[in-house]
């Protein structure tokens, strides 16, 4: 199986290697999984994230048998999984700990993401997951009934998830996130009223190139029992 998926393994590592030289997380920080049919290739626990190969990411079903007992899988692998047993329609989770979203993780406030056609027309409204400790099957309970409500997770006190129908999606919205949180940062710190787009303006971007409120319809489908 490992060789098998080899490709997507190491389209997996190029990811985390690429959120770590953008200053999305830290070198300890993070993971990011890709779901392959009933497969989850996804980060290993104590990796070095600017470095990691593919050989670091390791393989598990949906229901949770490693497929690559030698890697210890990340922390996070529950959270992964609740997520896709959740959202069929993901193919791809990332998990990051960017500074400005994290800042906003650690305060009742929101990014705003009606700033910008572009930060609304990929990621919609974030949602909200209650904190609860890492590495837990409480947290993640929390995030994966979170995605079921939209593709960007603010994680109380801890990070963002984002989730997306492949890896580079996925990536794009951790990234579009990051920016969105400069964006409302830098408004606020100005002391200036932001300029929001206004509801027919996102009805007009939604209309013409699909996303923005449609991220966040309630995912109905039934959660796959493991």
């Amino acid at each position: 199986m490992a060789v098998l998926l080899q490709k997507e393994r190491e389209q997996v590592a190029s990811v985390m290697r690429r959120l770590y030289r953008q200053g999305l997380t830290t070198c300890s920080g993070g993971n990011v999984s890709m779901r392959c049919g009933e497969e989850v290739l996804i980060t290993a626990s104590g990796t070095d994230k600017g470095e990691i190969a593919a050989s670091g990411v390791g393989i598990v079903t949906l229901g949770g048998e490693k497929l690559t007992p030698k890697l210890r899988l990340s922390m996070e692998t529950e959270m992964h999984l609740e997520i896709y047993r959740n959202r069929p329609d993901a193919a791809a989770g990332v998990h990051a700990h960017p500074a400005t979203a994290s800042a906003f993780a650690a305060m009742e406030r929101e990014i705003n993401t009606r700033l910008t056609a572009e930060t609304w027309q990929v990621l919609g409204r974030p949602v909200v997951a209650p904190y609860a400790l890492m590495g837990t099957a409480s947290l993640a309970s929390l995030v994966g009934k979170a995605s079921r409500e939209g593709s960007a997770i603010i994680m109380e006190n801890h990070g963002v998830v984002t989730v997306g129908g492949g890896l580079l999606q996925a990536f794009e919205r951790m990234e579009l996130l990051e920016a969105a949180a400069k964006m409302t940062w830098i408004i606020e710190s100005m002391g200036a009223a932001p300029r929001r787009l206004s509801e027919e303006q996102l009805h007009e971007i939604e209309e013409k190139y699909g996303g923005g409120s449609r991220n966040n319809a309630p995912h109905s489908f039934p959660k796959k029992e493991t």
